[in-house]
């Protein structure tokens, strides 16, 4: 018989390993249609993709919330009237802090920011929301305010936006994670691989009963998904590491639906939309 002081031991080690990671409910935030709102080649965002496939993309971000008050957006969405929208057909645009009100969140309640990458649909609307710690890949950062400027580098940024990640780094606002998979709060953990920016980064999300894997642009639709599909060459520095990086995911993730990709609006199909423009990963 099992003594009684090692089950008490085993119990206390059970609760302790649950209160370190938060129930999380995962939501998709809905703010803009890209292209009109209308079909496009899917080759835009897969590379050698076949020319008679078409997709339909949006603009999004996401929000990890559990009860205890913390909110955490993975991306932040952009402005309306930064000069690099003009180019894709932003329509219905609602700005990302008015679709939280969908949720009863404020944008003084967001806690934390994680930047995938540095890219203005991603990252413009960080100073939509003062309280929040914002983390990035320290070697995208890096290079998104350093290298990227000099005569062979890679714009990945609008220059607005390079001078907003100056400026959360001198408030103190900017945490740099250096690498690959890294746990950076309770149950959130980051990945890197597929290169999208200079070191973009995906993350992993513990909840109760399953992994979700918020991929943003480092898998853009499904169809990159599905069939194992690098982004276009100039959306990313490695093809093959972007590829390998899908693959990575699916070992992560509960199951392959758990994977959420950048722009597709097939998520929308896929999950049961709970307010205009906001569905539940559940």
């Amino acid at each position: 018989m099992r003594n009684p002081i090692v089950i008490i031991v085993i119990i206390l080690l059970s609760i302790a390993s649950i209160a370190q990671n938060p129930d999380y409910d995962v939501y998709a935030i809905k703010y803009a249609d890209v292209f009109n709102g209308e079909p496009y080649p899917i080759k835009y965002l897969v590379l050698d993709a076949p020319e008679e496939e078409t997709g339909k993309a949006i603009f999004m971000f996401w929000l990890i919330k559990d009860d205890k008050g913390k909110n955490i957006l993975v991306d932040a969405g952009f402005l309306e009237d930064i000069e690099s929208a003009k180019d894709y057909g932003v329509t219905n645009y609602i700005r990302p802090d008015k679709m939280l009100q969908g949720l009863n969140v404020k944008a003084t309640d967001i806690t934390d920011i994680i930047l995938t990458h540095p890219h203005w649909d991603h990252m413009d609307g960080v100073d939509l929301f003062p309280n929040a710690q914002v983390w990035i890949q320290k070697e995208d950062f890096n290079y998104c305010v350093g290298e990227s400027w000099q005569k062979d580098g890679v714009a990945i940024a609008d220059k607005r936006d390079v001078k907003k990640l100056i400026d959360l780094n001198l408030e103190g606002k900017l945490t740099l994670v250096d690498g690959d998979n890294v746990k950076i709060i309770p149950g959130i953990t980051v990945h890197t691989g597929s290169r999208h920016t200079f070191n973009s980064q995906y993350v992993e999300v513990q909840t109760k009963d399953k992994t979700i894997i918020i991929a943003s642009d480092n898998a853009y639709t499904y169809y990159n998904i599905k069939h194992e599909m690098s982004a276009p060459k100039n959306a990313t520095f490695d093809a093959d590491g972007y590829v390998k990086a899908i693959k990575r995911m699916k070992t992560l993730a509960t199951d392959e639906k758990y994977i959420i990709p950048g722009h597709d609006a097939l998520l929308f199909t896929k999950f049961k939309e709970i307010s205009n423009g906001i569905i539940k990963i559940d």
